[in-house]
């Protein structure tokens, strides 16, 4: 059993190298940091169905528990396991930085301290985004250093480390065709956090004229809330596209609403709302977009209003929001009656023969630019 964060095409490589000598491989997805270590992690394990029969009982035995289910099922086989937990860790680092930035706009916009925001979190945590990220993120910003007395965060250095999950999720969705621009942009962040010699420099450009201040403390906050819980939804809805992406290409049968559920506890993206994901996909179990499901449907129409007036304002004072903006531009791209990609098809047309299709007729065809600009049907110009 591997329990690492494998890069999962190793894992497939070595499954099948390990199958032929009789033995099995299991690659095994483990999250939950050092409390699920002691308490019971979130595991999702690969491998041969031969190999579940063995270790299923073992896994549930030191799972964590959640709703009185263990959270632990067979993922798939060969590097099924890895998959997810990749995937699962690219969420992570969407919630993380959305969850920053959050804070970055409540921070800017209201001038509260650090301590004065943790209870806004705390607060957060006992509704719909009662999540463990949410709770700890209460705990981080209550914290004082103990040799200068200010507050934790403002001496931790603003560079955000990465193990290189991120990046493959983000990789891997590239190659099969699934936007996952949240955790993209998520991921950058931390690219972005960890150049300081580049940030120095470029610190002398210019940004707005009038410093941020809100006019009305209690309408911000519950519109930033609002659309970090929006935000949240599309990091999410993203990661099950790339999953069932995933499975399609590899021959996986995983079980989406399945996987909500053994997240639900022991892993670092444990929430509230994995129960609605894991309701969607019982009602629906081919349902397209995650997000389309009636509760998330109605928490975006909620929240759409709010979504919107935080990344205007962020856009206005300056302050980086990528995964509240990107979020949103996704919400829209993919809800759009036609987006100007036929523009594109016919730049790539234009200077490289690719070819287009048509709204009013079967076919692929193609334009001869110069001269009296022709279309023909492209089998014509072979």
């Amino acid at each position: 059993v591997d329990g690492g964060n494998a890069y999962f095409p190793d894992t497939i490589r070595r499954e099948k190298a390990v199958r032929e000598t009789g033995i099995n491989f299991v690659g095994a997805g483990i999250s939950g940091g050092e409390e699920g270590a002691l308490t019971g992690p979130s595991i999702m394990p690969g491998g041969s169905d031969e190999s579940w029969v063995t270790l299923g009982p073992i896994l549930k035995s030191i799972a964590a528990v959640a709703e009185g289910e263990p959270c632990v099922t067979h993922v798939g086989h060969d590097g099924a396991g890895h998959f997810v937990k990749m995937v699962h860790n690219g969420i992570e680092y969407a919630d993380m930085q959305l969850i920053a930035e959050a804070y970055d706009l409540i921070r800017r916009g209201t001038g509260k301290s650090p301590a004065e925001i943790a209870e806004i979190f705390a607060e957060w945590n006992k509704g719909e985004l009662e999540s463990y990220l949410i709770e700890i993120t209460a705990e981080v910003l209550r914290q004082v250093d103990a040799e200068t007395g200010k507050p934790l965060v403002d001496v931790i250095l603003d560079q955000a480390g990465a193990k290189g999950t991120g990046a493959w999720t983000v990789q891997t969705a590239l190659s099969l065709g699934v936007p996952v621009s949240g955790i993209a942009e998520a991921t950058f962040a931390r690219s972005l956090s960890s150049h300081p010699e580049q940030r120095a420099v470029a610190a002398a450009l210019p940004g707005p004229d009038e410093e941020f201040v809100v006019s009305d403390e209690a309408a911000f906050i519950e519109d930033v809330r609002l659309a970090l819980y929006a935000s949240k939804i599309v990091a999410y809805s993203q990661g099950f596209d790339e999953i069932r992406a995933g499975a399609a290409e590899y021959g996986w049968n995983i079980d989406l609403g399945a996987i909500s559920k053994i997240w639900r506890g022991g892993c670092i993206i444990r929430a509230q709302f994995l129960n609605r994901i894991a309701d969607a996909y019982a009602e629906t179990p081919d349902l397209p977009v995650l997000m389309t499901a009636p509760y998330f449907a109605e928490a975006l129409t909620r929240g759409q209003a709010s979504w919107r007036r935080v990344v205007v304002t962020a856009a206005q004072t300056g302050i980086p929001a990528p995964a509240f903006s990107s979020s949103l531009s996704y919400y829209d791209g993919i809800r759009a009656d036609r987006l100007p990609a036929a523009l594109v098809q016919g730049q790539r047309d234009f200077f490289g023969a690719h070819t287009y299709k048509r709204i009013d007729k079967e076919g692929t065809f193609h334009t001869l630019w110069s001269g009296d600009r022709t279309e023909i049907e492209a089998e014509d110009t072979h």
